[in-house]
């Protein structure tokens, strides 16, 4: 195939999932299934912080921590985490970046979002913390291995489990897993 017949703008923007460019965690440009998912005008995210995507300034903040040593050692992050709509909503996404520049993270990226709502909801009112190891838990780990993850002794791990499994009204781990993913048992 020619390459000078294929307009590689048109492609981005109209790509059937979430897609932006960033610089300083800074979106420089999305595509409209990332405006449309998020409930913003196309271009309304441009040049804004990736913040406005989160629910809170502190999981912006932790989250960009986290992945660094991740980005740094592999070059891509891949994560479920939960997200903040334009009208407030919470919502359930997989989000996937690559660094194009090794060993600065955060210097410019390409990031990629699917909105997995439909599959699973956002079902309890959840503290910041209680999210962030949601998600953790959702990808499999121990409260040790989370722990050590965001700076966390097991045992407060476990604490927010237990308020988690509460939350969720589930009797096990297990249990709790399936409800975060929305599995129904």
């Amino acid at each position: 195939m020619n390459n000078s017949l294929i307009d590689y703008q048109a492609i981005f923007a109209h790509a059937p999932i979430g897609m932006c460019v960033s610089e300083r965690r800074i979106m420089q440009v999305c595509n409209l299934a990332l405006t449309r998912m998020f409930g913003y005008q196309p271009a309304e995210l441009n040049g804004q912080s990736f913040q406005v995507l989160y629910p809170t300034q502190d999981e912006f903040e932790r989250t960009g921590a986290r992945i660094v040593p991740i980005m740094n050692a592999k070059g891509l992050y891949s994560d479920e985490r939960i997200m903040r709509r334009a009208n407030g909503e919470l919502f359930w996404c997989h989000v996937t970046g690559h660094s194009l520049v090794p060993d600065d993270t955060h210097a410019a990226g390409i990031w990629t979002f699917e909105d997995l709502s439909e599959k699973r909801s956002v079902s309890a009112e959840l503290s910041p913390r209680e999210r962030e190891i949601a998600a953790l838990l959702v990808e499999g780990k121990t409260s040790k291995l989370i722990g050590k993850q965001i700076g966390l002794s097991p045992r407060t791990v476990e604490m927010h489990r237990a308020n988690l499994m509460k939350k969720f009204a589930a009797a096990t781990s297990s249990e709790l897993v399936h409800r975060l993913l929305g599995v129904r048992q």
